[in-house]
């Protein structure tokens, strides 16, 4: 075990003193040698699993040609991927980030972009209650994390907070301010909370309705995650704008922005970034893309989703625990009570990286081509973990 300089980095969260220095597939070593199932990757960022080979071979092969040539010119991966998300998309044209943040950010932009263009200069933006849009101030802002609200004052203004599933509190907030409605198709960092597709529906119909743009986060929905590319195809409806990070990369920093034409209004100036659409980064979005894509990749997603659900509610009946919620690989079991920190404490002792986003919730984002035989392993690890605490009342 090799001692680390840990003092070296900002202490900005608690970490385990583990290192990890290998990865493949499903699985992480540390520095120990030891391994480690993941169902975690990194908030589903690791889509194809840790280093898997087609994403190795596409950096490996664009190091060698071009790194960037700046974003002052066309470079030829981000002009193919922007091409893919097109053709597999609702919307018209791409703008890529590197972060899920700064691709809200620019979300955020965009639409008050056309707020000043075509409403009079509307900038508001509703957003929900339990969303998460990331950690830049602005997409502090729009989120309703109850941690982040006494943080970094003043926050920036006009975003209000409707609540998720109830179309008459988005009803009540909108005025001649406002611009779009924004929301995360399922608020995974409040524990994995499901917009219904009837809500949704609704949605559509309003911001339609009062000329409003509808603004979709995918940053963690997207790219396959809920056995759809795009979570919105589940709902029949498309939004004017979408986002995308984490899955996009598989691993390397990469996120986008899409919009319809009606809503790409950005004019030469208003938006850009030294790194955005770095060809390296690009590559590997094209190679995440071209697998995730493939519609037998996609029909096992739902079809492993399906298992993990039905497994994940055995044991929540044998351990008398609550629902399983979520969609494809994006799922979260209700503990019922305050037990989840120490349950992902105690799956890494024993090798299995589990997410706890609240205290009486467990979240789980394997890689989409996660094996049955690697469900049945977390699934023994946490019965086994709720059995011997007896944290929970046996029901069957």
């Amino acid at each position: 075990m090799t001692t680390h300089p840990y003092d070296a980095l900002m202490d900005i969260t608690a970490r385990p003193k583990a290192v990890f220095v290998r990865g493949a597939g499903s699985y992480l070593w540390d520095d120990g040698r030891k391994r480690y199932l993941d169902f975690v990757q990194g908030w589903a960022v690791n889509c194809l699993g840790h280093s898997p080979s087609v994403i190795a071979d596409a950096l490996s092969a664009q190091a060698r040609r071009l790194l960037t040539p700046s974003p002052a010119f066309y470079n030829e991966p981000s002009l193919k991927l922007g091409e893919a998300l097109v053709a597999n998309s609702a919307f018209d044209q791409v703008f890529f980030a590197n972060s899920g943040a700064e691709a809200n950010e620019g979300a955020i932009k965009l639409a008050r972009k056309y707020g000043t263009l075509h409403k009079g200069g509307a900038f508001e933006i509703i957003s929900f209650e339990g969303g998460f849009h990331g950690r830049t101030l602005a997409t502090m802002s729009a989120s309703g994390k109850k941690a982040f609200e006494p943080l970094f004052e003043p926050k920036v203004a006009g975003f209000k907070k409707a609540k998720l599933n109830d179309i008459a509190s988005v009803e009540s907030l909108i005025n001649d301010n406002t611009v779009a409605v924004m929301l995360e198709p399922i608020q995974g960092e409040s524990g994995v909370w499901p917009a219904t597709d009837q809500f949704l529906q609704a949605l559509r119909a309003l911001t339609q309705a009062h000329g409003l743009l509808l603004i979709f986060d995918e940053i963690q929905t997207g790219m396959g995650r809920t056995g759809k590319l795009f979570h919105y195809e589940h709902t029949g409806i498309a939004p004017d704008i979408m986002t995308l990070g984490k899955g996009i990369g598989g691993g390397v920093p990469l996120a986008a922005l899409l919009a319809t034409e009606h809503a790409s209004c950005f004019e030469h100036g208003d938006q850009g970034g030294t790194f955005n659409g770095n060809p390296i980064m690009c590559a590997a979005g094209l190679a995440v893309l071209e697998e995730v894509s493939k519609p037998d990749f996609l029909k096992q997603v739902t079809e492993t989703g399906l298992l993990l659900e039905s497994e994940l509610q055995k044991v929540s009946a044998r351990h008398g625990l609550g629902g399983v919620r979520g969609r494809g690989l994006l799922l979260a079991l209700d503990l019922k009570l305050p037990i989840a920190p120490g349950i992902v404490a105690q799956a890494f002792e024993e090798g299995v990286l589990l997410n706890a986003p609240q205290l009486d919730t467990l979240r789980f984002m394997p890689a989409l081509n996660v094996a049955k035989a690697e469900i049945a392993e977390m699934i023994d690890c946490l019965d086994g973990i709720l059995t011997k605490a007896g944290a929970a009342r046996r029901v069957a």
